[in-house]
C-alpha cells in the first residue's frame, strides 16, 4: 500500500513543478529574448505486477512505482525580430549570448531591452552592465552605434569596444533562472554572430502549446490528488479491519 503513497505522491510533485515551468514561460512570453523551457520527467527502476493465484505470484505486466524530474530542458531555438525606435536594444541572429556583469557573476542573455545608467554605460536594468571585449561599454548617450559585428563607436565615429557575445562550452555546468538568464562555469567567445541594433528578439515561448500543457498539468495533479487521497483511504479501512481482527 506504501507504493501507491509514492506513486502519487511523486505525481503530485512533478506536476506542481511541470506547472511552475509552465507558469514561468507564461510570465516570460514577452520578456525579449527568452528561451522557453520544458520539464523532462523520467521515472525509477520497473516494479512487476503480480496477482496471487492458488498460492502462487503470476506476473501480469509490470508498472512505473514513482517519476521524478531528470532535468529542465532550454528550448534554444531563435525567435523572430521586432523593429524598435529604440537606440539601446540590440538583438542577434546567430548562436551566443550577450555577456551583463553583475552581482559578482557574468550572465548570459538574448535579452538584449537595454538602457544606460547614470555614469553612461550600457546596461540590463535589474541585472548589471553589458560587457565588452574589454570591459563594461560606455556608450555616453543614445548616439552610438552598432556594427552587424559588434563594434561598437560612440557618436564621434570613434571606435569604444567590441560587444562581448559568448557562449557556454559544451558539456560545462550552467545555472538557470527564471527571467532567462544563464550562467556558465565556462565559455568561448562566438565570432560569427550577427546583431542589429533597434532591434529585439521576441520569446520563442509558443503560447498555444503552453496553454494545451497547462491544461493537461492541472489534469494529472487532480488526478493524483485524487488517487492519494483513494490509497490513504483503503489504507484507513486496512487499518481499520486490522485493529478489530
Amino acid at each position: 500500500m506504501l507504493s501507491g503513497f509514492y506513486t502519487a505522491g511523486s505525481g503530485i510533485l512533478n506536476q506542481q513543478r511541470n506547472l511552475n515551468v509552465i507558469g514561468n514561460n507564461i510570465a516570460n512570453n514577452r520578456t525579449a529574448g527568452y528561451r522557453t523551457q520544458k520539464m523532462v520527467q523520467t521515472t525509477y527502476e520497473h516494479n512487476y505486477l503480480t496477482r496471487l493465484e492458488d498460492g502462487i505470484y503470476h506476473r501480469i505486466g509490470e508498472g512505473d512505482p514513482a517519476v521524478y524530474t531528470e532535468e529542465v530542458e532550454t528550448i534554444t531555438d531563435e525567435s523572430f525580430l521586432r523593429e524598435t525606435e529604440n537606440p539601446y536594444d540590440m538583438a542577434m541572429v546567430g548562436r551566443g549570448y550577450f555577456s551583463i556583469a553583475g552581482n559578482n557573476a557574468t550572465y548570459l542573455t538574448r535579452n538584449g531591452n537595454f538602457n544606460i545608467d547614470a555614469e553612461g554605460y550600457l546596461v540590463l536594468e535589474g541585472i548589471g552592465r553589458v560587457q565588452g571585449r574589454n570591459g563594461a561599454l560606455l556608450v555616453g548617450g543614445s548616439d552610438f552605434s552598432i556594427t552587424p559585428h559588434g563594434l561598437v563607436y560612440n557618436s564621434d565615429g570613434v571606435y569604444v569596444d567590441r560587444l562581448l557575445i559568448t557562449a557556454p562550452v559544451e558539456g560545462t555546468k550552467i545555472k538557470k533562472f527564471d527571467n532567462g538568464m544563464f550562467i556558465a562555469d565556462e565559455t568561448e567567445i562566438v565570432e560569427t554572430t550577427t546583431v542589429y541594433q533597434n532591434q529585439l528578439e521576441e520569446s520563442n515561448v509558443d503560447m498555444n502549446a503552453e496553454y494545451t500543457g497547462l491544461i493537461e498539468a492541472q489534469r494529472a495533479l487532480q488526478a493524483c490528488a485524487s488517487a492519494l487521497k483513494m490509497v490513504d483511504n483503503i489504507n484507513g479501512k486496512a487499518a481499520s479491519i486490522s485493529s478489530i481482527s
